[in-house]
């Protein structure tokens, strides 16, 4: 149950945020690259490529070492500590934020960064009124140990190790 729910959940969350929002404000139409540099849309492609990877991990991972989902209707069973989470505590939000600051860039787009933007403010807000008091309470100290070693949204550069 928790693959099917995270894969729903995957579908529609992630879809509308990273795919038909964007959609819906670029038509996926390429403007005049930033700063009439081609090379940018590479820089765009990279954030794309690199965050979508991410995103699935850190959905099959809430699934099966989790055993629940993303959803907070569905939360997992386990915190889940391993794979990219070893490196940023939030590596599913940050990958949708690097897909939609991907396709800014590959796109040209100015309203998708500021929309990319919005999302990580949102996020934040999420993840610090919301998320991490309810981690913090269902997990306690093993919580704490996390929050304590792995950075909310800058990437360690090496992984963390539980003890």
């Amino acid at each position: 149950m928790a693959v099917l729910g995270s894969a729903l959940f995957l579908v529609i969350a992630p879809g509308v945020v990273v795919g038909l929002i964007p959609w819906w404000i670029t038509r996926w139409e390429f403007l005049p690259p930033f700063f009439d540099l081609q090379a940018t849309r590479t820089v765009g492609i990279v954030l794309i490529v690199a965050g979508l990877p991410g995103l699935v991990d850190s959905f099959a991972r809430f699934a099966l070492q989790g055993l629940g989902t993303p959803a907070p209707i569905a939360p997992t069973q386990n915190l889940v500590v391993t794979g990219l989470y070893r490196y940023v505590r939030n590596p599913m939000y940050v990958s949708v934020v690097a897909i939609i600051l991907g396709q800014a860039i590959l796109f040209g787009d100015w309203r998708l960064v500021a929309y990319g933007g919005l999302m990580w403010l949102a996020f934040h807000a999420f993840v610090l009124i919301y998320e991490e008091p309810v981690l913090a309470r269902k997990f306690g100290n093993q919580y704490e140990d996390f929050r304590a070693n792995v950075p909310r949204w800058i990437p360690r550069l090496s992984p963390w190790r539980t003890v």
